[in-house]
C-alpha cells in the first residue's frame, strides 16, 4: 500500500512521520502493535527481536529476526535492497528483514541473517527482494566495482551508459539461492521508477519499507 515517507533520518516533520506509521499498521489491521524499525548503518550486523519495540531503543544494525514471527518488522530502504523472509520451525513460523547495501552485501548481511534464523530452527526459508537499483543504473567507480567483483564475482556489471555497475538484487539472488532460500524478485528498479523513493535520483527523498508481519 502507497504511505509515503517512513523515515524519521530524511528531511520531513516528524509528527506526520508518526502519523503515517500509524496509518500503515491501522491500514494492515495491526490495531496498536508497532513495527520495529532499525537503525541501519550499512553493517552486517543482525538483531533478534522478543517484544514490542521501545522507541528511545532502536536497534543499530542491517537485520532483524523474529524467532516466532510474533512481532512485525521493518527494512526501509531507497535504492539498496530490502529483503523480507519467512520461515518454518518446530515451534511455528519465523520472520526476518535485511537491508543489503553495497557494503552490508559484501560483507555478509544476508547469509548472517539466514545463519540466525536457522540458529533458531528455521527451515523452508523463503525470501522477497523488494524494490531497489538495479545493475543497469547502480553506477561506481572502477575500482569500487573490481574490488566488489574480487568479493563477489558476477556482481559487477554495465550500467545503461556503458560506464562500470553492480548489480545489487542480482548478487541478492545468487547468494540466497546458493544457501538454500527460495527467492522471488520484485523487478522493480527505484531509480527507474518514479512510484518509488530513489537516493540516486534525490539524496533528500524519503524511504519505502519492506515489511513483514504475522496475519493471525
Amino acid at each position: 500500500m502507497e504511505q509515503g515517507n517512513l523515515a524519521f533520518h530524511v528531511p520531513d516533520d516528524r509528527d506526520a512521520v508518526l502519523l503515517r506509521r500509524r496509518g500503515l499498521e491501522q491500514g494492515l489491521g495491526l490495531g496498536g502493535t508497532r513495527f520495529t524499525y532499525m537503525d541501519q548503518v550499512h553493517s552486517a550486523d543482525v538483531v533478534t527481536v522478543a517484544g514490542a519495540p521501545v522507541p528511545s531503543n532502536t536497534a543499530t544494525c542491517d537485520a532483524l529476526v523474529s524467532p516466532h514471527a510474533l512481532e512485525p518488522l521493518a527494512v526501509m530502504v531507497a535504492d539498496c535492497v530490502p529483503v523480507v523472509f519467512t520461515g518454518t520451525s518446530a515451534s511455528g513460523a519465523i520472520s526476518a528483514v535485511a537491508h543489503a547495501g553495497r557494503r552490508g552485501l559484501l560483507d555478509g548481511i544476508l547469509s548472517n541473517t539466514v545463519a540466525r534464523m536457522e540458529s533458531h530452527g528455521a527451515t523452508s526459508l523463503e525470501a522477497w527482494i523488494g524494490p531497489s537499483i538495479c545493475g543497469s543504473c547502480y553506477e561506481v567507480p572502477q575500482q569500487m566495482a573490481e574490488e566488489s567483483e574480487s568479493l563477489r564475482p558476477g556482481i559487477a556489471c554495465a550500467t545503461r551508459w556503458g560506464s562500470t555497475g553492480l548489480d545489487l538484487p542480482g548478487e541478492a539472488c545468487r547468494e540466497l539461492e546458493s544457501l538454500g532460500v527460495m527467492v522471488t524478485e520484485s523487478g522493480v528498479c527505484t531509480f527507474e521508477n518514479e512510484d518509488y523513493f530513489s537516493y540516486r535520483q534525490n539524496p533528500d527523498t524519503g524511504r519505502l519499507a519492506g515489511l513483514v508481519w504475522s496475519g493471525t
